[in-house]
């Protein structure tokens, strides 16, 4: 009975210690996203270049080549807001003409960090190593169902 008494009590323990630790909201703590990053999607292959941490914020680039030809940017920022995070983007045709207005960006909160992933609402970047990650994002269809679209990129 002591036995059983004893394994129980462990067996909680052992799983929360298994579980990934949650980080704090800050920069410092995904770092790991910093790099040249490039992969393939939506037919074409994909470039994702993040700078590393200074001024309250990092900022990445993003492009689109189809057939050689760029297809769309993006300019990308995570920054440090009221003790958390929040990744905020704006869209550009090949001509740099914007997608959004002037004044309006595309938002994802922080939901979670944890040593290997930053969980953003709608996006979340996965750290498979130092020189691989894999960003996943919801994209909205027309029919209004959400679709999940997996970039693997590669430094």
């Amino acid at each position: 009975m002591k036995k059983i008494l004893l394994t129980l009590c462990i067996i909680p323990f052992f799983v929360w210690s298994q579980e990934s630790k949650t980080l704090e909201p800050k920069l410092e703590n995904i770092a790991w996203i910093a790099g040249s990053w490039h992969g393939e999607a939506f037919g074409g292959i994909t470039e994702e270049i993040w700078s590393e941490p200074s001024g309250g914020s990092m900022m990445a680039t993003f492009k689109l080549i189809n057939n050689g030809k760029v297809t769309f940017y993006e300019i990308e920022v995570i920054r440090e807001v009221e003790n958390t995070l929040i990744l905020q983007l704006k869209h550009f045709g090949p001509d740099l003409k914007g997608w959004e207005t002037k004044d309006e960006t595309v938002d994802f909160p922080l939901k979670e960090i944890t040593e290997d992933k930053v969980v953003f609402e709608g996006m979340t970047f996965e750290k498979i190593s130092a020189n691989e990650m894999n960003i996943y994002v919801d994209i909205k269809n027309e029919d209004d169902s959400v679709e999940t679209v997996k970039f693997n990129y590669k430094k």
